[in-house]
């Protein structure tokens, strides 16, 4: 796993204390993996305690959430915010409300969030947080009640420079709505506290489209570097028909890609011809689940029940972009063989270690998370600085900056995995590498 004796001791320490969280744990060994090669040779890290430091987080706060549903009766939640580094700028991530959520997802997800805001270059650290409150199936009243409750405890752990959340799963700009009007009212101020707000309470353009276009921005880079060409003409499957999927489909198929699969938790839909992205954005308008409902709109597409069938799909090109650990190293080994060469994740972590290991045995282009998927963020940094400065910038001027971001996100991976491996196309150590820098110079500069 680790060759450095102080990585494997600090790991197997961690295992143990937190055995439970096997999110957690598969972030942080994929991390350690990566910065194995530093340690050694770096003896400030290991005695500053960096590696201990920097995988606990500085702060978690865990609180109940009570509020009335529509009959009139009293519901209760639990609801955590995990603030994981703070040694670049103020804590920033998203908000989850799903019933997945545990100390083990928000702890993993703050984690890679720290590294991921260190890649943009923009002075923000890593947080996220979350409830088990679940919004499917509840009015616009019972989520307002949760919100303005939630609030009620979170206001104090929060702001422009302390804490600076953003939606995530479960949190789109409904929730942020009612999440930023309480504290508005709480706080008695109007700032930037929180981002992908509707743009008339001070959101940016662009932050929806973000994460998904971000991601192709950088998938064209790696194509353009390590295969001399671009997306004209290349096969492309996508998971995930929510946001990031369908805006990634959007933006794959404008720079002149073929997106011929696409699939959400109610299947997959399989068309050699093409997806009609604009059809699933119209219907992921008005329902949860869009992929059963394209057949009847495209009956010549192929349709299957089992959102895992994507990836027995032909294709030069995969874009997971649903959740956590999606693809597993039996999709791993499909895709291999039926000729995928480029795999960019554009949700958190949806590739396990063992998937991840075999498509770099097996010399498939491998855009990591953290790097690739970062695109959100970034326009999230980019609306914090709108609101601090009173400005509204327009789509393209958004968009441009985050062009421009994530070609030097993939600029800093490519050139730290040429500067640490030799090897040129290991992003995951370089996206490690790089976005450790950033965060351990700055602990240094700090103190302990």
């Amino acid at each position: 796993m680790f060759n450095s004796t102080y990585l494997i001791n600090v790991y197997a320490d961690l295992s143990k204390r937190y055995s439970d969280q096997p999110e957690f744990l598969q972030a942080v060994e994929e991390f350690l993996e990566s910065i194995d090669l530093l340690v050694d040779q770096d003896p400030r890290i290991q005695k500053n305690a960096i590696i201990e430091r920097i995988l606990e987080p500085e702060r978690m706060i865990k609180f109940r959430v009570s509020w009335v549903d529509d009959s009139g009766k009293v519901q209760v939640n639990r609801a955590m915010r995990v603030q994981f580094n703070s040694a670049i700028g103020p804590y920033k991530g998203g908000i989850r409300f799903h019933h997945s959520v545990n100390e083990s997802i928000m702890k993993f997800l703050a984690f890679e969030q720290t590294f991921k805001n260190s890649l943009t270059c923009l002075p923000m650290g890593g947080a996220k947080g979350g409830s088990d409150f679940d919004p499917e199936g509840k009015s616009d009243n019972e989520i307002m009640r949760f919100c303005q409750n939630y609030i009620l405890e979170l206001y104090r752990h929060i702001g422009p420079r302390m804490d600076v959340p953003a939606g995530d799963l479960g949190v789109g700009a409904r929730e942020i709505g009612y999440l930023y009007g309480m504290y508005k009212r709480i706080e008695n101020e109007f700032s930037g506290t929180f981002t992908s707000k509707g743009i008339e309470s001070g959101g940016s353009l662009g932050r929806a489209e973000a994460t998904g276009y971000g991601l192709c921005y950088f998938v064209e880079e790696m194509l353009r570097e390590f295969k001399k060409t671009n997306f004209k003409n290349k096969k492309v499957i996508i998971s995930g028909a929510g946001k990031v999927g369908s805006m990634a489909a959007e933006k794959a198929i404008e720079l002149g890609a073929k997106v011929i699969a696409i699939s959400d938790i109610s299947g997959v839909i399989h068309d050699e011809n093409g997806i009609d992205i604009e059809l699933i954005k119209n219907l992921s308008k008005t329902n949860t689940v869009v992929i059963e409902k394209y057949k009847t709109y495209h009956p010549e597409a192929i349709y299957s029940p089992n959102p895992v069938d994507i990836w027995q799909i032909p294709c030069d090109i995969a874009l997971p972009c649903a959740t956590q650990n999606e693809i597993y190293l039996d999709s791993a080994k499909a895709l291999v063989a039926n000729g995928c060469y480029l795999v960019a994740e554009g949700a958190n972590m949806p590739t396990t270690i063992e998937a991840t290991r075999y498509f770099r045995e097996h010399n498939v282009l491998f855009g990591p998370g953290k790097a690739s998927n970062a695109g959100g963020v970034a326009v999230s940094g980019l609306e914090m600085t709108q609101n601090a400065t009173f400005q509204n910038w327009s789509f393209e001027e958004v968009d441009k900056k985050l062009h421009e971001i994530m070609k030097k996100i993939f600029k800093r991976a490519h050139e730290a995995s040429l500067t640490y491996t030799g090897k040129p196309d290991d992003l995951i150590t370089g996206a490690n590498i790089a976005g450790f820098m950033k965060v351990y110079l700055a602990m240094l500069q700090q103190g302990v």
